[in-house]
């Protein structure tokens, strides 16, 4: 559990409610004409926007942002590098038993293709394309909670001019003026919340997210390459390391 995309959504949704109940209460702010304009609009363009398929992910999508799935980097450079040394040492052949019981797919496929005898080009193209196309459903995906910002602001503003025109028809009956005043400037709150409290953010850690995991493959092929060209072990964990900060850099040779 990614305890500050929690974290963070809790406490901006206790802030906002305790503010509220501290105000007018909070019944105030609930209005069921604006919330069917900004959530219904927005959600029914997103449906425009996006495939079905694509839009059948949103909420695995978004439990993604708040429970990813992470991967030790520190254990994998360990693990590449055993691999490694017992490939020098034994053969790359070696590794068959190991390869089975791998649990990273990626990493699985590559040493596969090394153990099988494939061209270093070959598994190099094929891997490539693999975190090219994987990086670029993520991103269509994490699209989606960006788009989904932009149209919410934009229905909250259509909500506004609803509301005021309503009231503009209405300024003779005084009883009609308050509820599409509350039309007016609750689609715009309400727009504003999902755009700062869900589409921006969930769209920002998942970005994050894509760009941590095709640098993690990145090393995963770098290390698949120094295995299947022989490299010291030395030389294939300094390889690895170079893809952290100087603050991460530990290694096991000292």
């Amino acid at each position: 559990m990614d305890l500050g995309t929690v974290i963070g959504i809790v406490l901006i949704m206790a802030l906002l409610l305790g503010a509220m109940t501290m105000g007018v209460g909070v019944g105030a702010y609930i209005d069921i004409p604006s919330v069917l304009i900004v959530v219904g609009g927005s959600i029914g363009a997103l449906m425009i926007s996006f495939k079905p398929a694509q839009m059948k992910k949103f909420t695995k999508v978004f439990m993604k942002a708040i429970k990813p799935a992470e991967e030790d980097v520190g254990e994998l450079i360990k693990k590449l590098v055993e691999f490694a040394t017992k490939a020098r040492k034994d053969g790359i052949l070696a590794l068959e038993s190991d390869v089975n019981n791998e649990e990273n797919e990626f990493l699985k496929k590559g040493l596969s293709m090394a153990i099988d005898g494939s061209e270093p080009d070959t598994i190099r193209d094929l891997l490539e394309i693999d975190m090219e196309q994987t990086s670029t459903r993520h991103k269509i995906h994490a699209s989606i909670f960006n788009q989904w910002a932009g149209l919410a602001g934009a229905m909250g503003m259509i909500g506004t001019l609803i509301g005021l025109v309503a009231m503009l028809l209405n300024m003779a009956d005084p009883s009609a003026i308050g509820p599409s005043m509350a039309v007016a400037l609750l689609t715009t709150m309400y727009g504003a919340m999902i755009g700062n409290i869900f589409g921006t953010p969930i769209y920002n850690i998942l970005t994050i997210r894509n760009d941590e995991e095709t640098m993690l493959k990145e090393m995963i092929l770098e290390g698949i390459m120094s295995i299947q060209s022989g490299d010291a072990p030395r030389v294939l964990e300094a390889k690895l390391l170079a893809y952290l900060a100087p603050a991460d850099r530990v290694s096991q040779f000292e």
